[in-house]
This record gives structure tokens, sequence and C-alpha cells, in this order.
């Protein structure tokens, strides 16, 4: 008789549903999807679906749930599933995407979704999901806080600029715009001075802090951004899991001789992450020799300032977490200090 060796709850995480999968492996390496069902995404279909999912699977083996890292919708259940001391693990969501390539669904939907998380997560090694540092947990909340209101000052600074270009702006309507502006000024300058006090509270990331805005072009907030979102790199072993995480991936469609697309990056990854490395990059390439280097190089080969910029923001994703592991401050003379060396 066959044992089992491996069981999963699967979720497909969505706004206000819970696509479930059970999935077990037996002693034979043969997978089997047993059971699914769906429950809403609140607190009362949270605890419905733990209730299913203890009574349906074998009580002698423990049960990982698997889900997709899917914005911020599936971080309540994630928290949730600790308080209940479970086993979750969390996956990107192109390693998913790349699975489904591999099976023979033509269709998908939140219930074929659901079946290939539950397959991967069967097949493969996961790690167990750890909570976040409270700090890291704070600093996401007062970093992604922050963007929003500079998004928010970006288009009431476009209706300015529209009101202003009129033929007869009503000076009422100017007066509240501009109100507006200073009011959302202030609560990026509060927010940022919440940030450094913040991280002033703790001393490993402080140091951490310090390491990491050595890389040319990184600032106190891009630094606590990178580790508010990576929770201080807690999953990450190496740069290409972290290029990644972040979305700077490259994917590239090719089918024999006759169908191929210009490689592109997934942006299947953490946006917060990748939208952070946009003006430190900017800055690196004017001010730094090294990535004004590779600026150049790419630019030379391709002709395309984007994409040259894009592999510029990858680099300096991936120095941080370098200067982060190894501890030793970054070197901008790194590069001419080599060439002098050389000549």
């Amino acid at each position: 008789m066959r044992k089992i060796v491996k069981q999963v709850a699967a979720i497909d995480v969505a706004k206000n549903e819970l696509v479930v999968c059970l999935g077990r492996m037996y002693d034979d390496w043969t997978p089997e999807l047993f059971a699914g069902k769906t429950f809403a995404n609140n607190a009362k279909g949270m605890t419905s679906m733990l209730a299913w999912v203890r009574k349906l699977h074998n009580e002698e083996i423990p049960v990982r749930f698997v889900m997709e890292a899917t914005g911020v919708y599936h971080e309540s259940l994630v928290y949730y599933l600790n308080d209940e001391l479970q086993e979750v693990s969390i996956v990107l969501p192109n390693k998913i995407s790349n699975y489904m390539r591999t099976l023979e669904t033509k269709t998908i939907t939140d219930k074929t979704a659901s079946e290939a998380i539950a397959l991967f997560g069967l097949e493969r090694r996961l790690d167990k999901w750890k909570r976040p540092k409270e700090i890291f947990r704070k600093l996401r909340q007062l970093t992604r806080e922050r963007d929003q209101i500079v998004q928010e000052r970006t288009i009431v600074k476009n209706q300015l600029h529209a009101e202003q270009t009129e033929a007869h702006p009503g000076k009422s309507t100017l007066a509240r715009i501009k109100s507006r502006i200073k009011m959302l000024d202030k609560q990026e300058t509060e927010i940022k001075q919440e940030i450094a006090a913040l991280i002033a509270t703790d001393a490993e990331t402080k140091k951490a802090v310090a390491l990491i805005t050595t890389v040319s072009g990184v600032g106190v907030l891009t630094a606590a951004i990178i580790l508010a979102e990576t929770n201080g790199f807690e999953h990450i072993r190496n740069k290409r899991q972290l290029a990644s995480y972040a979305g700077f991936d490259v994917k590239e469609k090719q089918s024999g001789i006759s169908i191929k697309g210009k490689p592109r990056i997934s942006k299947k990854g953490n946006k917060n992450l990748r939208k952070a490395m946009h003006l430190p990059a900017l800055a690196a390439i004017r001010y730094d020799e090294r990535f004004k280097a590779i600026f150049s190089r790419i630019v030379s080969k391709h002709g395309i300032k984007m994409k040259a910029a894009v592999a510029v923001q990858r680099k300096i994703l991936e120095m941080t977490y370098t200067i982060f592991k190894t501890g030793k401050k970054y070197d901008k003379n790194y590069l001419n200090e080599l060439i002098t060396i050389n000549t």
C-alpha cells in the first residue's frame, strides 16, 4: 500500500476569493490532487478554509500551505495561518507561470492556477515563510504610503498645470489645488522623518542602511524600501534570485527559427522594489564611472537608452545585496583603480 510522504494546500489568492486545491505525494513519487474548494478572502473564509483542510488531510503528515505573492491580498491569510501554527511557503508569480507552461493546461483559471501551485508545491522543496521583523513591516507601510502620496501629488500638479493654462483659470480653484499640494508635501516630509526615526531605533537596520547607502545613487529612502520589500533579504540566496524577485529577470520568446521576440524584463516581481531603482540609476549613470560604463556599453550595442538604464537599475540592486551580505562598503573608485593597475 502506498504511503503519503507530503501534503500541500495550494491557494490561488484573489481580492475576494481563496481558491484552494489539496494535493499529496506518495512514496512512489506520484502526485495526486484530491480536493478543491473556494472560500471568501476574509476572516470567516480563512477560518472555514483551515477547518476544511484539517478535516480532509492526513493528520500523520504535516500540510504545507503554498501560495503566490499576490500584491497585498495574500498577507492577511499568511499572518492568520502563521498565528495558527501552520507551515506556509510563498512563491514568486513568475515561478508559477513558468511552471504552468510545462503542464498540459490550455485554459488558465483560478482553479487551474491553484492546481498548478499544488503540483509545484509537491514537486519542489520550498522555504518556510517567516514573519518579517517588525521594523521591516513598519518601513514597508511607510515607504508605500509615501509612494502613494507622491503619485497623488503628481496628479494634483498636473491638474494645477491644466488649470493654469486655461484662458480664464479660477482663482479659488488654483488656491485649493495649491493647498492640496502643500498638504501632500508636508505629509511626505513627515513620513521621511518617521522613516529616519524608525531606522535609528534599530542598530542592525541602521548599520545595514549605512552600508547600502554607500552605493552610488542610493539614499536612505531607497535603502529603506529595499530592506522593507525584501525583509532584509530574508529569503534571497543570490543576485539572480533577487533580480527575479524584483521583476528584472529577462524573458525571451523563441520557437525554432520562425518566432523570436525581443528579450524583455518580466516585470512579474515586486514593482515597489523595481520602481525604487529608477532615480538611483539616473544618478549613478551621471556620477559613477562603473555604472556609466555599463550604460554606455549597452547603448553602443543596442542603441536603446531605456534598456541600458534598466540594466543599471538591476546592477545597483544586486550591488546593494552584495554590500549587505559582505558587510563591505561600496568603493566608487574601484574601476579607476583597476584601470590604473592594469595600465
